[in-house]
């Protein structure tokens, strides 16, 4: 048995992320990095195993991503999927063909020989999920072909004394009903992994990282009251107690009455320091006719750390900062593998010159990870299974310029947005339900009179970990509950829309 940690090399696939959750609910720790990595550099990471993720290109473009060769010498195991099988044949001399016919979708493959991947009563022919052009039409020397399709005579090999197995198909995708069993096979069958990564031993090894890194210093943690930051102060404070002191500030651009409430749950019943810095004005005069969603995110980001700098001028020695930033976060602010999306406010939007060391325990976890983490360190539910909300608040959910009286009715429909999901019983079925206000105005009629009025845009999403996201489909009755009561009751607004957009092709969050 081996406790090191399954490296998946990301070559550019949208599933590269949900490969990596799939081996954590089989408990245990994955880690992404880059196809660039050299094969040095893995062995210093002493994983168990290697996944090579799928990707966008073929293997025989101008350019194509590598891995070094290196890494096939190293005796650790290797799981190839999709681009990452038909890498693993190319590089180790079998041949790739455009043979002229892909497959996409769900298709039936058929097991010539169980293997190591398919054993356990798995059927002998099953559906998995393809999505391919070029086919491996010949294994490398020494390679015993396990499974395959009328359009993939290769759609699975296996070399058992080198410990290398490549799948054509997707076994992490939900459409490949055994496929978790097969990475399960490749965890525990051949790179021997022990199931023990669980959210208690993810909290003692943050906790361990935590003392480790802040010592005996001052420590201040960036808290909103939303999930992410909650469960940062939680398990830092349980890391190093009364040397933390919570600071919350009061953006203005909160939903409706939470900034009281995060004074509550944290200050009386919590029993961490907290400091309340009020500071909506200032807020509003930054943001006063900045338009653009980068502009706005990086000028929330850059007066949140400013606002930290001052009130850390009374906490002596303080030089820690703690941010509740996730792993979505820091993929979707951009890395060697992946474009940038946006910048988030605790990744891309933090000046060069700030003045803290960052403390990141939740950095390298998924939101489901990060609520089991807040559960098991017995935080309330409410907090744990507070819908997210994106760190610069409202202001990248009102389309264009941010004023008070925009937040003031965007807070009003927002709060009825998820009084009626509540109501409904959806609360834990839905990610995220929430209102938007886009930047136009439209003709209606109220009370036999003319009107020139803004919309709201409800958005409501289905999620995992808000890597993708499809719109909720709403029953109609609750979709009009919402759009009487905004119209009726919040004031300057005269019409309501549903998106029904999924991500992607768009994002969760408007801006």
């Amino acid at each position: 048995m081996t406790d090191g940690p399954i490296l998946v090399v990301d070559f550019g696939a949208q599933y590269a992320q949900l490969i990596a959750r799939r081996v954590r609910e089989a408990h245990v720790y994955s880690l992404i990095v880059p196809h660039s990595i050299s094969a040095a550099e893995v062995a210093a990471l002493r994983p168990a195993g290697v996944i090579f993720s799928g990707g966008p290109k073929s293997v025989h473009v101008e350019g194509a991503p590598v891995i070094d060769l290196g890494v096939y010498d190293l005796g650790v195991p290797v799981l190839g999927i999709c681009y990452g099988a038909q890498l693993v044949a190319q590089q180790l001399g079998g041949v790739v063909a455009n043979t002229g016919r892909g497959e996409y979708g769900r298709t039936e493959v058929t097991i010539i020989e169980p293997g190591l991947l398919f054993g356990g009563g798995q059927p002998a022919r099953q559906q998995v999920w393809m999505s391919h052009f070029d086919s491996i039409t010949e294994p490398p020397a020494g390679f015993a072909v396990t499974a395959t399709t009328p359009e993939a005579p290769v759609a699975a090999m296996e070399h058992v004394e080198r410990r290398i197995h490549a799948v054509q198909f997707h076994p992490e995708v939900v459409h490949t009903p055994h496929g978790q069993a097969m990475l399960e096979h490749f965890l525990y069958d051949v790179c021997g992994c022990p199931p023990s990564w669980t959210m208690g031993s993810v909290i003692d090894q943050q906790v361990a990282a935590v003392r480790a890194q802040v010592g005996a210093g001052r420590v201040i943690c960036a808290l909103s009251g939303g999930v992410d930051s909650a469960v940062a102060a939680a398990l830092v404070h349980k890391a190093v107690g009364p040397q933390l002191t919570c600071v919350f500030v009061d953006t203005g651009l909160m939903r409706q009455g939470e900034g009281d409430q995060v004074v509550e749950t944290f200050q009386r019943h919590q029993g961490i320091e907290l400091i309340h810095v009020r500071a909506a004005e200032r807020y509003f005069e930054r943001l006063a006719g900045v338009t653009d969603p980068e502009d706005k995110r990086k000028i929330i980001g850059e007066l949140f750390i400013r606002i930290f700098e001052e009130v850390s001028g009374g906490i002596e020695d303080a030089r820690f900062l703690v941010q509740g930033t996730l792993y979505p976060d820091v993929i979707e602010s951009g890395t060697k593998d992946a474009a940038k999306i946006k910048s988030h406010h605790n990744v891309g939007g933090l000046p060069e010159d700030m003045q803290f060391d960052l403390v990141e325990p939740l950095r390298l976890l998924f939101k489901d990870e990060v609520r089991k983490v807040g559960t098991e360190l017995g935080l309330p539910d409410e907090i744990v299974w507070r819908q997210p909300f994106p760190g610069p608040g409202l202001g990248v959910r009102i389309i264009g310029d941010v004023t008070p009286e925009k937040v003031a009715i965007l807070q009003h429909a927002d709060a009825i947005v998820r009084e009626e999901v509540r109501a409904a019983g959806l609360e834990r079925e839905i990610w995220q339900a929430f209102a938007v206000l886009p930047d136009i105005r439209s003709v209606g009629v109220m009370g036999d009179e003319r009107t020139y009025a803004y919309p709201i845009i409800i958005r409501a999403v289905t999620s995992e970990d808000a890597m993708t996201a499809d719109w909720a489909r709403l029953p109609y009755d609750l979709l009009e509950r919402m759009s009487n009561r905004i119209i009726n009751e919040v004031e300057g607004v005269n019409r309501v829309a549903y998106d029904v957009t999924s991500k992607p092709p768009g994002t969760i969050e408007w801006e």
